[in-house]
């Protein structure tokens, strides 16, 4: 019992022996000294660590690489820690998992571990909530730190900005007096539930994959970070809900450019340039919005075009002297494979059209429209896709096998448009049976038309006068008011020639 008491007295005096010295350090030493003493220790024990510690300090609008850090660490967090902060963002569909103060979370980078670390801790200077500083601290072995720290703060860098864009929301564009206008996007459509045989649209989505982590490629070959698809075929085969399937599987934003709203080919050019990196620059219909015909074919259709559209024989020759669409051929392909084109990165042209044969070849080459997509009418497996989406159920789900066999044989004949069989599904969409059983009739019906008229040809024949009173329907909608008089003048002199040669 006296050993203990004297155990006790012991610490008590050693214990205020300490605290008289702290005290006369504070006292006698200057707050400086004391740092640089503290530095000075921890700088001997480094020398001993077989690790070295980098710090990454919170600031507002000056460090990206802290939010970014934040970001990077949250992709994991969720299955890996069991206390987290939570946070969300504002425009934002996710919610961000952070670190609590002084937890620890391992990553591996190309073979080596690392660990990191974050911190909360009180500024003197700034008591108030404030006045906190919360950084993260990075800590990698001596001896791989020259090997992996730039390459995997880069990194950590680019999957940051992928998580940033894959969060908020995505945004549509629309031109209008020069400039951009905004609107959020927030299209449904992706591949999975786009009518389109699954062997093709993998191969496109190989495709868009190859181009997104190609930055190493497209510089190594000093080509411009871009990529063109054209879409083409008849109405109603999913053009647009193609490229919003395309902007949802990569995240861009879409900028649809409305040719007949730009003034000039240094409009053009200006609007370029104001879209950003990742995006997807859409013009529709290319073949109606700006008169961009085949070249080898406009001295034939000049006569027929003149009077059911004034502003087709300069705009179909690419001048700029008419007033109704002064852009041109050559200020087009400017914009899409000129050197303006490269100013910006990861930018993708999608082009649609129902005439292929309308544009011009110098459109259509490798570097202007890398990939051309035709979008046919609907087949089988992509038939199965729209029953799976308004039905809920497979092809060979809906009934007898017998169905499901007449089904695969009449969709080739018919050649029906997948918006055509959308729309009598959409109506019959409560009643499976009802809708297998309408669905087949109208298939039929359709078979026997195409047929009886000797097939697509046959139809073409019969729809055509249809097809060709929409299109001027659409030119003429599109163009200006006053180049009404241009067409009274056409028909004027039309009547005046046939007047001739009756004489």
């Amino acid at each position: 019992m006296p050993d203990m008491k004297e155990s006790w007295s012991s610490l008590a005096s050693l214990l205020g022996t300490l605290a008289f010295c702290q005290t006369l350090l504070q006292v006698v030493l200057p707050p400086e000294l004391r740092y640089a003493s503290l530095r000075f220790l921890k700088r001997i024990l480094g020398f001993s660590s077989s690790y070295c510690y980098f710090e990454i300090t919170e600031a507002v609008g000056i460090n990206d690489l802290y939010n970014a850090v934040q970001l990077y660490l949250s992709s994991f967090l969720s299955a890996s820690c069991s206390r987290l902060s939570l946070s969300r963002a504002p425009n934002s569909s996710s919610t961000t998992f952070t670190l609590t103060n002084s937890d620890c979370i391992a990553d591996i980078f190309d073979g080596v571990s690392v660990q990191w670390e974050h911190a909360v801790t009180q500024c003197q200077s700034k008591p108030s909530s404030r006045g906190k500083k919360r950084f993260f601290t990075l800590r990698i072995r001596k001896c791989d730190r020259d090997r992996i720290r730039d390459s995997y703060l880069d990194y950590i860098m680019d999957k940051a900005n992928d998580i940033r864009r894959k969060n908020r929301e995505r945004l549509l564009y629309t031109n209008s007096h020069g400039g951009w206008n905004p609107v959020l996007f927030k299209h449904p459509s992706t591949f999975d539930t786009l009518a389109m045989d699954p062997e093709r649209k993998r191969d496109i989505m190989e495709d868009l994959r190859d181009f997104v982590a190609g930055k190493a490629f497209y510089q190594r070959t000093g080509r411009a970070w871009k990529r063109g698809y054209l879409l083409y075929g008849p109405p109603g085969t999913g053009k647009s809900s193609m490229i919003a399937a395309m902007a949802n599987f990569l995240s861009y934003d879409i900028y649809d450019l409305e040719l007949t709203k730009v003034l000039s080919n240094s409009e053009l050019r200006d609007l370029l340039m104001r879209t950003s990196s990742k995006s997807i620059i859409v013009i529709e219909d290319i073949d109606c919005s700006a008169n961009l015909c085949n070249r080898s074919k406009a001295p034939q259709d000049l006569a027929r075009r003149s009077c059911s559209d004034p502003g087709a024989p300069n705009a179909a020759l690419g001048s700029e002297d008419g007033n109704n669409n002064p852009i041109t051929l050559s200020g087009l392909l400017n914009f899409t494979d000129g050197l303006w084109s490269c100013c910006g990165s990861e930018r993708i042209f999608v082009f649609t059209t129902n005439h292929i044969d309308k544009l011009d070849p110098a459109l259509l080459r490798s570097g202007r429209m890398d990939m051309h997509i035709y979008m046919s009418y609907c087949s089988y497996p992509a038939l199965k896709i729209l029953l799976h989406n308004y039905l809920g159920s497979e092809a060979e789900d809906l009934g007898e096998a017998a169905a499901a066999s007449e089904l695969r044989e009449v969709v080739k004949k018919a050649k029906m448009t997948p918006a055509d069989i959308s729309e009598v599904l959409i109506k019959n969409r409560r009643n499976k049976e009802k809708a297998v059983s309408e669905l087949l009739e109208a298939l039929k019906a359709r078979a026997e038309r195409n047929e009886k008229y000797g097939g697509l040809r046959g139809e073409r024949e019969l729809n055509g006068e249809e097809e060709e009173e929409e299109e001027q329907e659409k030119r003429a909608l599109e163009s200006p008011k006053d180049g009404s008089h241009c067409d009274t003048d056409s028909r004027k002199k039309v009547e005046d020639d046939e007047a001739e040669k009756a004489k």
